[in-house]
Formats: structure tokens, sequence, C-alpha cells
């Protein structure tokens, strides 16, 4: 048989009852809390700190930065990952901004 708590007391008492037998509370219905769709704000912050996170990485792993690193960044760091990094949290931020008006 399954079994409730009472709110009031602390009591394990049935299910299907509606007042509790040891402090004579009434038990109320257990009532199911549903959240409403995600407003994205949280894909939206995450993809703007990955694209910043890409471009500020890029900028200082270039050949060219103005303030070299002192130790050697692989070309494919520069070429394909951190473009894929930058591009990833674009979509996310898109993902995000259209959860935000309601379109996933």
């Amino acid at each position: 048989m399954a079994r409730k708590q009472c709110a009031y007391c602390g009591e394990f008492v049935g299910e299907n009852v509606k007042q509790c037998p040891n402090c004579r509370e009434a038990i109320p219905d257990r009532v199911e809390i549903r959240k409403g769709p995600a407003a994205g704000g949280t894909e939206i912050r995450r993809g703007l700190l990955y694209m910043l996170l890409g471009a500020t990485l890029y900028y200082f792993a270039s050949p060219g930065s103005p303030l070299p690193i002192p130790f050697p960044v692989p070309p494919v760091v520069t070429r394909y990952l951190l473009p894929l990094l930058f591009l990833s949290g674009l979509g996310f931020a898109l993902f995000g901004g259209l959860r935000r008006i309601g379109l996933f």
C-alpha cells in the first residue's frame, strides 16, 4: 500500500486518507506543479560566453597577435576548432532566442 507523510505531524498515513488519524488535520491532495516553457535565457548566456571565449582565444592564438603566447599553437586549433567554438556559441544563442519567443 502506498503511503504519504502528514505535513503537520510527520506520521505516515495511507495514500487515500483525507484526514490524519494522529493530529486530525486535513491532508491536502497532492498538487502537481508544472513548469512553463523555459525562457531560453540560459542558452543565450551560454552561447554568448562560448562566442566570447572563442573570439578571445582566436585573437591571442592567431599568428599575427600583438600579444604572442609563449607556446606554439597548432594551426588546426586556430583554423578549425576556435571558429567551431564560436559558431557553436552562435547556435546556442540563436536557439535560446528562438526558445524565448516560443518557437521551440
